[in-house]
């Protein structure tokens, strides 16, 4: 039986999903650090987590069993990609599922930025009536700036500029404007518009420290800016000064460079009790309607991995888009390393082994090559272990993906 473990808080229907597939599932609420991970790890072939486990390349070298991890959320900047694959372990993510909810909440906070609900809402907590129309805007006819036009930017254009807003983008990639978005040539010349900046980039390396003292002090004095992307994308500080100095006019961040691994655990920031400022504890994705999605989606990707071979949207693998054969078909799914001669060596195995190939497939992707390949009998019994010697393999499997639960 395959065992599967889901940590932080992963959706049960994640863990029903596994379940009814035959899977041993074991959960708990929280992320666990390297030895952790390491000591829970031993006899498991799935991983479930979220943003704050970290799967490194030290737990992935002492996690031979390890099969199969899925990021259920969007980021996978906490999964060393590169050495998962080279220990044959597929990653998988849920790009889209959680998009609306983040999409959702920063139109909602930049609403209250905008309106300064939240020092209304303070002062009558406090039992001042402040009914004053003063720094408070319409977002109808404003420019709000998206940097980062992926699934979450280009839908936040679309439903920003029904509301009203005008909307610009910049991304180091090329991609297509949709309704009337305009691409700007760089972030500067975004900055020196836009009346709302939001930042929606991935997690790569390179995007670290992206947004400090300059880009703040390039921005148009009275601006708002919002960041539910990644905490390390920002200099924390220098946005604090900005606030304090009333030249950015709010702000709402949703993610941090250092968060609590657990529910309750104690948060400090230097943006706490900042005016006309929005914190909120990385549920840019936190609805019942996403962690649903997630929870089902990433779900099946682990579980047709482990029983089809599917590679479908695996982030760091070939992607294979496998069917189901029979029940008396064998499938074997063969991991390597992308150099040339593999699939002659693999063909080469079988046809001396006296096996009759009915259908096979190649993908590479890099410095990775998977190829699968049915046959419509059994193999000899040291087939696999000739496959597995092979100088190129990483890992090899043996799957009977047509027959009966």
């Amino acid at each position: 039986m395959v065992k599967a473990l889901l940590l932080e808080n992963i959706h049960h229907l994640g863990s029903e999903l596994l379940q009814g597939s035959g899977f041993d599932v074991s959960t708990r609420p929280g992320a666990l650090d390297e030895d952790e991970l390491i000591e829970a790890l031993r006899g498991v072939q799935v991983l479930g987590l979220r943003s704050k486990t970290n799967l490194t390349q030290r737990v992935l070298e002492n996690a031979p069993d390890l099969l199969a991890v899925g990021a259920f959320c969007i980021g996978t900047n906490q999964i060393d990609l590169r050495a998962a694959a080279e220990a044959g372990v597929a990653a998988f993510n849920a790009p889209f599922s959680n998009t609306r909810s983040v999409v959702e909440l920063a139109l909602a906070e930049i609403i209250a930025l905008t309106r300064r609900l939240t020092e209304k809402d303070k002062s009558l907590h406090a039992g001042i009536w402040d009914k004053s129309a003063s720094g408070a805007h319409e977002v109808r006819g404003r420019t709000l700036g998206i940097v980062g036009y992926g699934n979450i930017g280009t839908q936040l254009s679309v439903v920003a500029e029904a509301l009203g807003m005008r909307v610009i983008f910049y991304d180091t990639a090329e991609k297509l404007a949709l309704g009337n978005a305009r691409r700007m040539p760089s972030l500067d010349a975004l900055l020196d518009e836009a009346d709302v900046v939001t930042l929606h980039v991935d997690g790569r390396a390179g995007n670290a420290g992206m947004f400090g003292a300059g880009q703040f002090g390039r921005m148009k004095a009275g601006a708002i800016f919002l960041n539910l992307s990644r905490g390390f994308l920002v200099d924390y500080a220098a946005l604090r000064r900005e606030v304090l100095e009333g030249r950015i006019a709010g702000a709402a961040v949703d993610v941090f460079p250092h968060e609590p691994k657990s529910q309750g655990d104690a948060f400090d920031s230097e943006l706490r009790d900042l005016p006309n400022v929005i914190l909120t504890p990385h549920v840019g994705g936190s609805t019942e309607e996403a962690q649903q999605d997630i929870g089902t989606f990433v779900a099946g990707k682990l579980r047709d991995y482990l029983e089809n071979g599917a590679t479908a949207l695996s982030v760091n693998l070939p992607a294979l888009i496998l069917d189901r054969p029979d029940q008396e078909t064998l499938r074997i799914a063969h991991l390597h390393h992308n150099v040339p001669g593999v699939l002659a060596a693999v063909n080469q195995t079988l046809s001396s082994a006296g096996v009759n190939i009915e259908r096979q497939t190649l993908s590479t992707s890099g410095s990775t090559g998977y190829v699968v390949t049915d046959v419509g009998s059994d193999l000899p019994a040291d087939t696999i272990a000739r496959l597995e010697a092979m100088e190129a393999t990483i890992r090899v499997r043996a799957l009977r993906p047509g027959a009966e639960d």
